[in-house]
């Protein structure tokens, strides 16, 4: 709605602009802009086109649309909805995203929990490891270090027994008939590579044979049931037999060395009722058992640190995933604190916009068209001058309007509405 248009000369006056409160309708907007060119004509006939009544009356246009303008209290709701509507969806944005960071800051808070309680049990499970679900003996470092002084020893020694063993039992041709020459050859691995490098790596490797059967007994014994005592059994057996053969072929060599004509042929009841028979499998199969269950023990102390620090590798790569995770949100906090700030200060400025006032520039570049029309019209036609003076004087004219447009901000812009903010 537009009311009367102030003064729009210092020295004279014009007839005042009677404006519809209809300013919707097509009809008037015609009728408005008539008046303005009406009033444009007038004043520029009363002044005589003066270049300086001409910028006052354009001043004066200006600020009598803007009070307008500013008194149009439902044209003025209606240009501020978008606005309205932008805040409310801001308003909603920043709940959410405030929203969203007080649950990063709640699952920030779970991990630094998490991170604690992995740092306290790094720290604690040494020393109780049972409170971790971890079953170990108390003393684990010192029983797996006996366990290991232990085994060197007797594993040496089953390769030196081995090694003869199988060197007596296989190739070697009996001389004499020493017991311990039968066992024990100190030239056995000599005399096999000398033979042939195939005999050689055929008594080195038997050992391992029997440590195989060893470390097979032992993962054997972290299962249960029927199957794995079945199997248990089995390897014990093979093993013995192993032995008892190797016992059996060495006696026969010594016996067949030592027979007369007289002498029965060798077979297992005689080997059998042969004390160096027994001496062989108790000094390889007996120290073979013992050599196990070293074994197996080490290896379960080994296994009972090992659970310790199984269990402290796994809490330092949970602790590492912990840390990540953080850092992730703590990022994703700050990006969240970073968009509310932006939003707020959107908010902010969405809200000076609704508390001040809005023009539509649009409207008033028409009417400011319509009024220099007129104005120019009249310098055209009812002011008596040459014409190269008033083609001066339309110059002049010309050059006052754009300056006036210019010093608003309007001469090049193609928005459709000037915002005033209230300042606070």
């Amino acid at each position: 709605m537009m009311g009367k248009l102030n003064q729009l000369f210092a020295v004279k006056k014009t007839p005042e602009l009677k404006v519809s409160e209809e300013t919707n309708s097509e009809e008037n907007e015609v009728q408005l802009r008539v008046t303005y060119y009406k009033s444009g004509f007038n004043s520029c006939v009363n002044s005589m086109g003066s270049p300086m009544n001409f910028l006052a009356s354009l001043q004066n246009v200006y600020q009598s649309f803007e009070e307008q303008c500013r008194k149009q209290k439902e044209e003025q709701e209606n240009l501020k909805k978008p606005y309205e509507e932008e805040k409310i969806r801001s308003q909603n944005e920043l709940k959410n995203t405030e929203t969203a960071i007080l649950l990063a800051q709640e699952k920030q808070e779970n991990i630094d929990g998490k991170i604690n309680d992995a740092k306290k049990e790094i720290a604690d499970v040494k020393n109780n490891p049972g409170n971790y679900g971890i079953d170990i003996s108390r003393r684990p470092k010192a029983q797996f270090f006996i366990g290991l002084i232990l085994l060197l020893p007797i594993t040496i020694y089953l390769f030196v027994f081995y090694i003869s063993a199988s060197y007596s039992a296989m190739f070697k041709v009996f001389d004499n008939d020493s017991l311990s020459a039968a066992i024990f050859d100190a030239q056995s691995l000599n005399n096999a590579m000398k033979a042939s490098w195939l005999e050689g790596v055929l008594v080195i490797t038997i050992p391992f044979v029997f440590l195989g059967l060893g470390y097979i007994i032992h993962m054997i014994t972290k299962g249960k049931g029927f199957k794995n005592s079945a199997r248990l059994v089995a390897l014990f057996l093979v093993t013995f037999l192993f032995d008892a053969l190797l016992a059996y072929q060495i006696e026969k060599k010594i016996y067949d060395f030592n027979k007369t004509i007289d002498s029965a042929p060798y077979n297992l009841k005689i080997a059998l009722g042969e004390a160096e028979f027994w001496m062989i499998i108790f000094a390889g199969f007996v120290v073979y058992l013992i050599w196990g269950l070293v074994f197996d023990l080490t290896m379960k102390e080994y296994e009972n640190i090992d659970k310790i620090k199984g269990f402290i590798n796994a809490k330092q790569d949970e602790l590492k995933r912990l840390i990540e995770d953080k850092t992730k949100i703590s990022e994703k906090i700050d990006e969240l604190i970073q968009k509310s700030s932006e939003i707020k200060g959107k908010i902010i400025e969405l809200q000076s916009k609704i508390d001040g006032f809005i023009l539509p520039i649009k409207k008033y570049l028409h009417y400011h068209t319509q009024y220099k029309e007129g104005w120019f019209q009249a310098i055209s036609r009812e002011i008596a001058l040459p014409h190269d003076q008033k083609q001066e004087l339309l110059e002049k004219c010309e050059q006052v309007a754009n300056n006036h447009l210019q010093r608003l901000g309007l001469l090049d812009g193609d928005f459709q509405q000037l915002v005033y903010s209230k300042i606070s």
